[in-house]
């Protein structure tokens, strides 16, 4: 089991006015930020911080991280926040069934690239 993971970005201060925004649908919101070595946040839910960004050069290559939504609608919620705070789509809400029958997903590209993605696994 992964307890945390953490990506360098570009423009900090723009990417976790991001991250804050479009996370906030899935219950994640910002726990904690570390200011030594330069700043740090993290985000995450009930207290633990477990999604971390960092200033710096952006991650390379591009990643691909996905969080679990508690529902589709949270997927749907994600998605707005995501592109009203600056993201470009990519992928709009929608079953995937390539990956198994309830497979529900939503992709935006944040500020340095990166695929970020909300899903559901639960039937409807």
């Amino acid at each position: 089991m992964i307890d945390h993971i953490g990506i360098t970005v570009s423009d900090y201060e723009k990417s976790k006015a991001f991250y804050r925004a479009a996370l906030a649908p899935l219950g994640y919101e910002l726990l904690m930020e570390v200011a030594e070595a330069g700043s740090h946040a993290g985000f995450g839910e009930a207290g633990k911080p477990d999604f971390w960004i960092g200033p710096g050069r952006s991650t390379a290559p591009k990643l691909h991280v996905a969080f679990r939504a508690k529902d589709r609608a949270a997927v749907r919620a994600f998605h707005e926040a995501a592109l009203a705070a600056g993201a470009a789509d990519n992928g709009p809400p929608g079953l995937r069934e390539i990956y198994h029958p309830t497979y529900y997903g939503a992709f935006v590209l944040d500020p340095d690239g990166h695929n970020i993605e909300a899903v559901c696994h639960d039937p409807e």
